[in-house]
């Protein structure tokens, strides 16, 4: 299963119904079967700054703060961990801040969660660490990375250091010398300043890439990086963005990418309670975890769903007239998998 998780998501994107997908969810929800993403932020801090991040906001970050215990972790594990899909350890915070990392991914595999993915700016990721992840089950490494040369890494990673990177980027190429399933994933955040740098990756990241994602720059929060312009982003799609999705076909990697045509929509929409990020996304931090009426020390997601009928909703979005849209326009779905 954690070989095809990017099959599942592949698949999704290639059937363009929004009925079809809603009754397959409905289908795995009432047969039991695994069909959400937990998104886990086990700690609300990060040492990084990044300009484009609202981490780079000193009133956002007065209001991020906490820390899940490890027994916490457990009691949220024991409510949702046996009916997900992916379990993803690093939302909009930096999980590598939390001292029980490793324990929280060997947490996700005692679930048996088909694929268990650690998101990182990386710099705190030592060799040993990352190594012990693997040996507890961690299937992908995920790489935040906003440019290609030490100027414009340095320039929009506040705090981070590009040596760091590219040694972890070694690690990794020798710790998939022992663990050939392991994927390396790097996520792209593309603004005007590092377009043009993306034609360097190969000499930055080398051979051991799996998933590339490209996403265009969107607005989250009060964030200290301003220009939002995609103009020239959507210019530069054939010259800049085509020949690098090209070059990952060529090399066997799974690259996420939004359409041409998409860019600017991307930007623009919002999901609505149809759509099947809504429906499958989990978020848990120390603030909240997944509904805002969710207790899971004294509920699951069985119990949960029974008394707010969830399988009933679900059907009703299936034969509702929303449904019949062709497809979903949305912040985090919006993406071709090639």
């Amino acid at each position: 299963m954690a070989r095809n998780i990017y099959n599942i998501l592949r698949l999704g994107t290639q059937i363009k119904s929004r009925r079809l997908k809603l009754l397959g969810l409905w289908l795995f929800h009432v047969l039991g079967k695994r069909y959400i993403g937990v998104f886990l932020d086990p700690v609300l801090a990060c040492n990084f700054r990044c300009k484009m991040c609202y981490f780079s906001d000193e009133e956002k970050r007065k209001s991020l703060r906490g820390t899940l215990k490890y027994e916490e972790i457990e009691a949220i594990a024991g409510s949702l961990f046996h009916r997900a899909l992916k379990l993803q350890i690093g939302c909009g915070a930096e999980p590598t801040l939390h001292k029980d990392l490793v324990k929280i991914i060997a947490l996700g595999k005692r679930y048996n969660v088909p694929y268990v993915s650690l998101t990182t700016n990386g710099n705190l990721l030592t060799k040993e660490q990352l190594a012990a992840a693997v040996e507890n089950g961690l299937d992908e490494l995920t790489l935040s990375a906003h440019g290609f040369t030490r100027e414009t890494y340095e320039l929009l990673m506040t705090n981070g250091k590009f040596d760091l990177f590219r040694k972890l980027l070694a690690n990794v190429t020798e710790i998939k010398k022992q663990h050939p399933q392991f994927k390396l994933r790097i996520n792209y955040t593309i603004n005007n300043d590092n377009l043009e740098e993306l034609s360097r990756i190969w000499e930055v990241v080398g051979n051991e890439l799996d998933i590339l994602q490209l996403r265009p720059i969107q607005k989250i929060g009060e964030s200290e990086y301003q220009d939002f312009d995609l103009t020239n982003i959507y210019a530069r799609y054939d010259a800049v963005l085509v020949p690098l999705i090209e070059e990952c076909h060529r090399r066997h990697i799974t690259c996420l990418v939004p359409d041409k045509q998409n860019i600017i929509v991307l930007e623009e929409n919002e999901a609505d309670d149809n759509s099947i990020e809504k429906i499958t996304y989990c978020y848990v931090s120390p603030q909240e975890c997944w509904q805002d009426d969710f207790d899971y020390r004294t509920e699951t997601f069985e119990s949960y769903a029974v008394a707010h009928h969830m399988g009933r909703k679900l059907l009703w979005k299936v034969f509702g007239r929303k449904a019949c849209r062709k497809a979903d326009v949305t912040r985090k779905m919006n993406y071709n998998i090639k």
